[in-house]
């Protein structure tokens, strides 16, 4: 009997949105715990206990803003595709250090990159903004509205940082990274994400000044009011919790075990959280992404950047779990399939020369 006859239509499962480039920049700039040490009451002993972190990249220059990091890293991702500019249908870019308060940072990077005449904006979730990117983007792809998307996570977050305030100012780096979203109908992609937010959380993680709750004013600037406020013990235990739990649900959604998992992808905050991440989900370290010890804290350019550079241990269909926790407070993870073998791609050097070639 034929289905169509009766009334029935074989429905074709919607694409999933599948990551098949990616790409990162790194100012040339190094900022190391020896020269922190100088500047604060610390040390490079007392700084990689705590956080594990060596060095980290530092965007310099008069008039250079998150949005030159992440052309950047936007120009190799299309190098490295052979993707025109004209073949973009979105760009978004996860970030909290904008350019400016408008226009988003999104449209000037497509300025800069030759996008023209498509959907861009900006996604702040902190942290978390990288990965609430990727679950917007994968509704793009998956009800057909658009068949290349651009994700970016971008950060200078020296712009808002105290080198005054050791707390701080030994965590962060600046940096950008972008992946390309394609269709997928082989089994590869996004497969399960989900996204969280507590804003009772907004008392211990939080830049106080600048918006329109508190607008600057000589009296902010004075009081050092527009830089990162943390209350680290109590950011520290919930980003432990929440990375752990958001991963062990995203596993149990799609009856992962932990030796099914090839890599955990987590949020480069600090390297005890990544640590404590990984025990509660049962994963030994050698299946976790880690780059915190060169690159820092880059905020919404930390995912990306692990994926950048892990990509050629890569291979395709390797299961990843990616987890991160952002002020505010914001959690989220995603499951992806990875499409493609990491080792065969097109290798940019996007790294301290001021260069994504």
């Amino acid at each position: 009997m034929s289905l169509q006859k009766t009334g029935f239509q074989l429905l074709t499962p919607p694409p999933r949105a599948s990551i098949t480039a990616v790409h990162g920049y790194l100012p040339p700039d190094l900022l190391t715990n020896a020269e922190l040490a100088r500047m604060v009451d610390t040390s490079d002993a007392w700084i990689i206990e705590r956080t594990g972190i060596k060095e980290r990249h530092i965007l310099k220059g008069e008039g250079l803003g998150t949005s030159h990091m992440a052309a950047e890293a936007v120009r190799g991702l299309l190098q490295k595709t052979g993707t025109k500019p004209e073949d973009i249908d979105l760009l978004i870019c996860a970030t909290t250090t904008p350019d400016m308060q408008f226009p988003s940072t999104a449209n000037l990077i497509c300025e800069m990159v030759g996008v023209r005449n498509v959907g861009s904006f900006d996604v702040q979730a902190a942290c978390s903004g990288f990965l609430y990117s990727l679950t917007i983007a994968a509704q793009f792809i998956a009800n057909g509205i658009a068949r290349k998307v651009v994700v970016v996570g971008a950060d200078k977050m020296s712009s808002i940082i105290d080198y005054t305030d050791r707390a701080t100012c030994v965590l962060f780096g600046d940096a950008a990274g972008a992946v390309l979203l394609e269709p997928d109908n082989l089994g590869y992609g996004i497969m399960d994400a989900l996204i969280r937010s507590d804003g009772s959380g907004m008392i211990h993680l939080h830049q106080k000044a600048g918006g329109s709750r508190m607008p600057p004013t000589p009296e902010t600037v004075a009081n050092r009011l527009h830089y990162v406020h943390q209350e680290g013990a109590a950011v520290y235990k919930f980003a432990i919790a929440k990375m752990a739990e958001v991963a062990g649900e995203i596993m149990a959604r799609n009856n992962l075990r932990a030796d099914m998992i090839d890599w955990l992808v987590p949020h480069q905050a600090n390297k005890r959280i990544i640590e404590s991440t990984a025990e509660r989900m049962g994963l030994p370290m050698d299946k976790v992404m880690v780059t915190i010890q060169k690159y820092g804290n880059t905020t919404n350019a930390t995912i990306p950047l692990c994926l950048w550079d892990y990509e050629p241990k890569l291979k395709r269909g390797d299961r990843l779990v990616l987890a991160a926790f952002g002020g505010g407070f914001t959690w989220a993870g995603v499951y992806v399939q990875w499409a493609y073998d990491g080792a065969s791609a097109p290798k940019l050097n996007g790294k301290g020369n001021g260069k994504s070639s």
